[in-house]
């Protein structure tokens, strides 16, 4: 999710392990905020699909994800994407007005992580979230969208190779 350099790096170095890459971008075109070698590579690539005018509306799975709901918004059409895995690149302004009521975010809209959570009432026996956890259990925040990040590619590359090992020990507690 996002259409800037970032969003566009990431696209590209993610279609090089997975099936298919989808980019869902609030703007009109990849060209008004991402370099022009970069929008010219992601089109060209079979991997990656891009999807202008649109935004995520709801993550749904039990457990764990398992779809993406989004919609056209130049069409108004809602769609049901399977998905296990979803990256937000959102930059300086994040799209997470979304979450109000589910995860705690600081007061420009950016995900708290580990000690930074001031409500854990969702931990268990007064533990605290770690390192990327957010305010729910098994709820993890990397890149652009957490707060304090600093808001480049490689680190939040870095930060979501990192956290697949909490991903792991979190799914471990159940």
């Amino acid at each position: 999710v996002g259409g800037a350099n970032s969003a566009g790096q990431a696209a590209v170095f993610l279609s090089q392990v997975a099936a298919h890459v989808r980019m869902l971008v609030r703007g009109p075109a990849l060209s008004r905020s991402m370099s022009r070698y970069l929008s010219t590579r992601i089109e060209a690539s079979a991997k990656i699909s891009v999807h202008t005018r649109s935004e995520v509306i709801e993550l749904r799975g039990s457990g764990h994800l398992q779809s993406v709901r989004w919609r056209d918004d130049s069409t108004g059409e809602s769609l049901d994407t399977p998905s296990t895995n979803a990256f937000l690149m959102l930059g300086a302004v994040p799209n997470t007005a979304w979450l109000t009521g589910c995860l705690e975010t600081d007061d420009k809209g950016f995900i708290r992580v580990g000690g930074d959570v001031a409500d854990t009432s969702a931990y268990p026996d007064g533990s605290r979230p770690t390192g990327l956890e957010s305010s729910i259990p098994g709820v993890f925040a990397v890149g652009d969208v957490r707060s304090g990040s600093v808001k480049r590619v490689a680190s939040s590359v870095g930060e979501g190779s990192v956290v697949v090992a909490a991903v792991h020990q979190a799914l471990e507690r159940g």
